[in-house]
């Protein structure tokens, strides 16, 4: 059976080592008060209910799957499940980083997204329930009617209610301008709305009384294509007046899809048939009023796959250290055993210290930029608020497919280090694998998101947000320049960052003269700017585990090995991958259609 003890010696290396995340959150005035201690303490809490309460019931969840009966159109969640979001109500943890005006506990962002990581490794599939919701929060806080904030927003901050977010249908998932939904105008300016929405994740469930649709569709006098959706708030209950619920909305769960992996989570074909929903935002702009869901659902899945590259990796590690198979090429490690553990191998090790990599680099981007999220929408200066959004702008469809690629890589590493074990279910690696192939694929696929990166977020402002974070690379450079024991890690790092420099450029005046040249060098080049920031962030870590080499701390021994592992590794992939992005895009296009 698999294991999980939640990484809080790393976490609070990250968020008080590296980012000193108490001393930046006490300069914005809503988190004056915050403290480390206040935050090892949440998060300590935070990672027993993962690890103690859902982590449990992960295995069962996803042997088990949810159930439809389709004469009442209910979802019957994995026995546990309900259970399970009784005592994450009980304890407050939905409310964790919500508005204290609508019963929130005002935390950072920054702990929650750490919260939620130790989730993600204790149950993804039970996890996609709250984290929605609180999507679904922000964008209702954000562009909602005082009615509907006063409606919603208090029943999802408490965790009473769930939300989700409705976009796709059958004929358009990544193309939502082609969506189909109508929304009719009645006379008491509410609409009523008809259509079918597919892979709704959550979309049905018996964990709580209500639901919390987030709809986008189409008004009568809508334009064509993305500039004609609106969106809407459809409650599964007609609530009345009083906040209390009424009959049933008719918006039914009509099918689950029968999915390779996150099976305790409720993938539903959704049907409106006249349901009832109000307008969110101003007409026609949905779509921009969505994206404030859209954007948190992105973080949330790189957070997704950090949780599995983390719990997966601490059961390729016990596994490696217990199982014997084979002597060590350069003479018996264990001579009292009849072989060696299988962790005196170099390529064992290589697996394992890829999937470390990669998570304790994950876990130290995704935290940053939550901080940058915490003063996007906290700092009281303007210029500071701009800066964080322009960074998380540009770090978001990084996080979502760099982080993710790495978490499938990870998994898979994890799962062959077990060897034929790994292929069995009773280890729990393979669902490991299953769940984290997702997450390449929902909230925008990874191409979308290098897409994204490149032709809007980079090629879009001639490189504005990308020079940002250039700047903070080329400050440390020069602040470590003269420090020979940071050479092996600010060597390369500066390197890189010339060569992204150059790349852009030249990716820049191809696309001037033929965009598909973006369409043709965007993955690789996501993948290229991901290790840019990691490395970044491996050379900050590897400067704190340098200073500390005296200790007597074996942390910070480790954590210096696998920045070294890191450069020496897992960098170099860079290499490749700008030359396959140079090469154009005439080899992909050259060949005609019907010769495939």
């Amino acid at each position: 059976m698999p294991q999980y003890n939640p990484p809080l010696r790393d976490m609070q290396f990250v968020l008080h080592e590296l980012l000193h995340a108490a001393d930046e959150l006490k300069l914005l005035p809503k988190h004056a008060d915050i403290d480390a201690d206040t935050i090892n303490a949440v998060l300590e809490e935070g990672g027993k209910f993962a690890s103690e309460v859902i982590f449990p019931v992960n295995i069962s969840g996803d042997t088990e799957g949810c159930k439809l009966d389709k004469t009442t159109h209910e979802v019957q969640t994995p026995t546990g499940y309900k259970e399970a979001y009784a005592k994450y109500v009980e304890g407050g943890w939905p409310a964790l980083s919500c508005d204290p005006e609508y019963g929130g506990q005002g935390l950072p962002i920054v702990v929650n997204q750490c919260f939620f990581e130790m989730l993600n490794s204790g149950n993804q599939a039970w996890t996609m329930y709250p984290g929605l919701s609180h999507g679904a929060y922000e964008c209702l806080k954000a562009h909602g009617t005082p009615e509907q904030k006063a409606t919603y927003l208090p029943k999802l901050v408490s965790g009473v209610w769930t939300g989700t977010m409705c976009l796709t249908e059958p004929h358009c998932g990544t193309d939502l301008g082609m969506l189909r939904t109508k929304a009719e105008p009645q006379a008491d300016g509410t609409y009523r709305i008809t259509g079918q929405k597919i892979f709704i994740s959550a979309g049905d469930h018996d964990m709580t009384e209500n639901i919390v649709h987030l709809v986008l569709a189409r008004l009568p006098d809508a334009p064509q294509g993305s500039k004609g959706i609106s969106l809407f708030v459809v409650s599964k209950f007609h609530v009345n007046a009083d906040g209390s619920l009424g009959g049933r909305n008719p918006i039914f769960c009509s099918a689950l899809e029968h999915k390779m992996g996150i099976h305790g989570s409720a993938t539903c074909q959704l049907m409106l048939d006249g349901a009832t929903g109000t307008l969110v935002g101003q007409p026609h702009k949905g779509l921009a009023a969505m994206f404030v869901m859209m954007n948190a659902a992105r973080l949330g899945v790189g957070n997704q796959s950090l949780g599995l590259t983390e719990v997966a990796y601490q059961n390729a590690v016990a596994y490696a250290k217990d199982r014997i198979q084979m002597r060590s090429l350069s003479g018996p490690k264990n001579p009292d055993k009849p072989a060696d553990t299988i962790i005196v191998h170099p390529d064992v090790r290589k697996m394992l210290l890829t999937a470390r990599a990669y998570a304790e680099g994950g876990r130290a981007l995704a935290c940053y930029t939550a901080l940058l999220i915490d003063k996007e929408l906290s700092s009281d200066d303007e210029d500071e608020r701009k800066e964080a959004a322009d960074l998380v702008a540009l770090l978001t469809p990084i996080i979502k497919a760099f982080i993710t690629d790495n978490g499938w890589i990870a998994t898979s590493h994890c799962m062959q280090v077990f060897g034929g074990h790994g292929y069995v279910k009773e280890w729990g690696m393979e669902q490991y694998v299953r769940d984290a192939r997702i997450n390449m694929i929902y909230e925008g696929t990874n191409t979308i998101q290098s897409l994204d990166l490149l032709g809007r977020k980079i090629l879009g402002d001639n490189g504005a947000k990308l020079k940002k974070f250039g700047k903070l690379i080329a400050q440390f450079v020069e602040d470590e320049g003269v420090n020979e024991d940071m050479q092996e890690f600010v060597n390369p790092l500066a390197d890189l960052g010339d060569k992204v420099t150059k790349l852009t450029t030249e990716l820049g005046m191809k696309a001037f003269g033929n965009p598909d040249e973006v369409g043709g060098a965007a993955v690789d080049y996501l993948r290229v700017v991901g290790h840019l920031t990691f490395a970044y962030f491996w050379a900050r870590m590897a400067k704190i585990a340098l200073a500390k080499q005296g200790s007597g701390d074996p942390f910070y021994t480790a954590k210096l090995h696998t920045a070294r592992f890191y450069f020496a590794k897992l960098l170099p992939e860079t290499a490749g991958l700008i030359r396959t992005a140079r090469s154009g895009v005439a080899p992909l296009l050259a060949m005609d259609e019907a010769l495939f």
